[in-house]
């Protein structure tokens, strides 16, 4: 294979990914309902929240990078917490939404021993996204993502993975990935999805 070719297959890869963001980017229907049957171990509830059963979790991959503020992080050092990954852009409605629950949240859950990391994506320069930040009060760190090459590496096949923008995955204590929601989420449906994970043994 030349090495020409490698490149251009990670292009199209990412490419890909960026089109279905496109397509379902502030969107989910009506029903809050996901996609995910075809053998997967998964279920959606009433909610629009799938989740997966302790014993049947795939870990995440490599979700590593920049943050918007310039530094390096490593969700795999946060192993022994509860992590919420939160995909969104400064130019999507429902992110706007629901960005006041998640700086609450946040704080109030930080003591609990809950991470939460955003993932910023299709934002192409870092203005809006930091002025989206201060404006809502987010304090926790976000993944500097414009063009989905951290979502695409990082959720395998099969496994709950974002699917639009708003997405919010929660990690377990172990990392792996035990929640999903592809909606704006209000308080009380953030917090169904870290209770129950935060009282696991």
């Amino acid at each position: 294979m030349s090495l020409s070719r490698a490149p251009r297959r990670a292009l199209l890869a990412v490419g890909t990914l960026a089109a279905a963001l496109a397509l379902t980017a502030c969107s989910s229907d009506s029903n809050g309902k996901s996609g995910g049957g075809g053998g997967t171990n998964f279920v959606t509830n009433t909610g629009g929240i799938s989740t997966v059963a302790k014993g049947e979790r795939a870990a995440t991959g490599k979700l590593a990078g920049e943050t918007l503020d310039g530094k390096q992080l490593d969700v795999g050092d946060l192993k022994g917490k509860v992590v919420v990954l939160n995909v969104w852009g400064s130019w999507c409605s429902p992110c706007r939404a629901e960005a006041p629950h998640f700086a609450k949240v946040s704080k109030e859950y930080r003591a609990k021993g809950v991470e939460f990391v955003g993932i910023n994506t299709r934002d192409f320069d870092k203005t809006k996204p930091a002025e989206f930040e201060a404006d809502y009060g987010i304090t926790y760190p976000s993944f500097y993502d414009p063009a989905g090459k951290l979502i695409l590496n990082g959720f395998p096949k099969g496994s709950l993975i974002p699917q639009g923008i708003p997405s919010t995955i929660v990690l377990d204590k172990d990392g792996k990935i035990a929640a999903r929601s592809l909606m704006g989420l209000d308080e009380t449906k953030l917090r169904s999805m870290i209770d129950p994970l935060l009282a696991e043994k």
